[in-house]
């Protein structure tokens, strides 16, 4: 066998280890998540029968393709929820015309409340959104700079996330909330962050049921939910 041949078998003797490895690993996940549901008393479904992609998050439109992958759905702790793999790719091309994807993965859970919201977000801040309130607008300032240096918060309706975010809800994301990542619209709260295993998603029920209870009484008296 001559060299080129070899790099040849070597080749694919690789993207058949990779391949293999990839379906492991995907097997491995897809199992613990059944796990995770039989534990719970959840359902389980490998694809989205939900269209949850429908959802008027904004999460849900970035980059230039998405998908949900593993919906675990039904009530946790008397928390009706909907938790999901979500990721999306962002297409680049390089000098050479060569196209590649880069890709995000996230943990999420979507649970009801009884209110009428504004689209609000609260994210974790970082160098390249600090950056941004530089250069372009600030996100809503609140009382506490603690808070400020922590979270981003973007709302068109900024008397409503001075109403959401009250005292209390700052002490509760400064407390257990740096993470994740929150948004709320209409009678929908999504809670995420960076993938995790499947079983450290009872961590996130935990974090999304913390957060629906920290919401000020006030929102479901000011923003109520119709029909």
């Amino acid at each position: 066998m001559d060299v080129e041949a070899s790099f040849v078998v070597l080749g694919l003797l690789i993207a058949g280890a990779v391949a293999w490895w990839q379906w492991q690993a995907k097997r491995k996940r897809h199992d613990a998540f059944v796990t995770l549901a039989t534990q719970f008393g959840l359902e389980h479904a490998t694809e989205d029968p939900f269209g949850l992609l429908g959802e008027p998050f904004a999460l849900f439109s970035k980059g230039d393709g998405r998908g949900i992958d593993h919906v675990v759905w039904g009530e946790w702790q008397q928390m009706p929820l909907r938790a999901f793999d979500y990721w999306y790719y962002e297409e680049s091309t390089d000098s050479n015309g060569h196209r590649s994807k880069s890709y995000s993965r996230f943990s999420g859970v979507i649970t009801p409340i009884e209110a009428a919201c504004s689209a609000l977000s609260i994210t974790p801040e970082n160098v390249l959104t600090r950056l941004k309130d530089a250069l372009t607008f600030r996100d809503i300032d609140f009382e506490s700079e603690e808070f400020n240096r922590a979270f981003e918060v973007r709302c068109n309706d900024k008397k409503f996330a001075h109403t959401l975010i009250d005292a209390r809800m700052v002490a509760w994301l400064l407390a257990s909330g740096r993470e994740h990542s929150f948004e709320i619209v209409g009678n929908r709260v999504l809670c995420y962050r960076k993938r995790v295993d499947p079983m450290a998603y009872v961590h996130l029920f935990g974090t999304t049921r913390g957060f629906r209870e920290a919401i000020p009484a006030v929102v479901f008296n000011l923003y109520p939910r119709s029909g």
